[in-house]
């Protein structure tokens, strides 16, 4: 197949996931070009069957805002035409569904009909979707894809709940390429971070308020003052000043260290101890998935999609929204004791077997041949 696949190319978990799936797509023979305005963060190095076309709006003074989904629009029936693709996959719904259904129907103006398939990944549903400037087109553009896709059962309930959906929403889950993230021997990098053998506690995400990462500093706080431990705080965002502020107000700026936006993340879960993600919502709980790979416990809250990857009890726990003190206990029991942390370790990666990349490529290349 010659797949094309529109996503928003930065470090969020709809564009890590579109480009992983496109990569995995590429090594089993199908061609596939990505459409988006920069290269996807993830898409590092050459690879045979995959193709990169950018998008440039337009810069005129008339425009305060660059008309990027007209840009963006133009440049996918162009790939389309040229490429003699035989798909389009536009993850997150906004703006790349309704961006997609204007592609179509420009293309069937040239005896061209593309099938058009979108992804759901949360918040284009659960919080920007929800929005008065959005709502109808979202819904709308929804309805009009040929394949609608959603990353967990409870984003597929959800967006049947909030819109008038006339389709049949299939649930794919976000996926997991051991080849990548899996345990491995750094215990060299181990000692240098923690060289009193303390542990280390792990958050990544983009620093936004819904992530709510202050939580992680506060929960952190409760651990180390029962088990001597280091946090490391990955990725970047609006929230960043806010937390080096409340780090120094709680003193705690010696054993935390802000990393930024790391490539290798599956480097820096390979020291963890245990991962924490407070967020508010979540639809599926990708960055859990993969600590969870590296057979590193979680401890998260039970919002959204997060119960169907995180099992309670099981590969760690989940607590209720804003609780620190019921995830730092949790986190020191676990943290405690050798011989529960590593039953936790084991079941992490018996539960993230379940979302192997070998294991739900198929149910994607199905769903997209449904449609040929």
């Amino acid at each position: 197949m010659k797949i094309g696949i529109v996503c928003y190319p930065t470090y969020g978990g709809s564009g890590v996931v579109a480009t992983e799936l496109g990569l995995a797509m590429a090594k089993e023979g199908h061609q596939v070009h990505f459409i988006t305005y920069k290269r996807p963060a993830r898409l590092i190095s050459f690879q045979d069957n995959v193709y990169f076309h950018e998008v440039n709006a337009m810069d005129y003074p008339l425009f305060e805002y660059p008309p990027y989904e007209t840009a963006l629009a133009s440049k996918m029936v162009d790939v389309v035409n040229y490429e003699k693709l035989d798909l389009l996959h536009v993850h997150y719904a906004i703006p790349h569904a309704a961006v997609a259904y204007m592609a179509k129907n420009i293309l069937k103006q040239k005896g061209i009909d593309i099938p058009v398939i979108t992804t759901l990944h949360g918040t284009d549903i659960t919080l920007v979707g929800q929005d008065a400037s959005f709502y109808p087109v979202v819904e709308f553009s929804i309805n009009q894809s040929d394949g609608v896709t959603a990353v967990s059962e409870h984003l597929a309930i959800e967006t049947l709940e909030k819109f008038k959906i006339n389709k049949e929403i299939k649930v794919i889950y976000n996926f997991i390429d051991f080849n990548r993230f899996k345990k491995t021997d750094k215990n060299h990098f181990k000692k240098a971070i923690a060289p009193n053998g303390e542990k280390i506690i792990v958050h990544t995400s983009n620093f936004r308020k819904v992530k709510r990462v202050d939580d992680v500093i506060k929960t952190f706080e409760m651990i180390r003052n029962k088990i001597p431990s280091k946090l490391l705080l990955v990725g970047d965002g609006p929230e960043r000043r806010h937390l080096e502020e409340l780090c120094r107000a709680l003193g705690l700026c010696d054993d935390i260290r802000f990393l930024g936006k790391q490539d290798a993340i599956e480097e820096i879960l390979a020291l963890a101890d245990l991962f924490i993600i407070p967020s508010e919502n979540e639809s599926f709980g990708l960055a859990a998935l993969e600590a969870m790979a590296c057979e590193v416990p979680v401890i998260s809250t039970d919002i959204g999609g997060l119960p169907e990857v995180n099992i309670d009890g099981v590969t760690g726990y989940l607590c209720a929204l804003g609780d620190t003190k019921d995830m730092a206990e949790k986190a020191i029991y676990i943290l405690s004791d050798e011989k529960v942390h590593d039953r936790f370790k084991l079941a992490c990666k018996e539960q993230a077997e379940r979302f192997d990349i070998k294991k739900i490529l198929p149910q994607y290349e199905e769903y997209y041949a449904s449609f040929l």
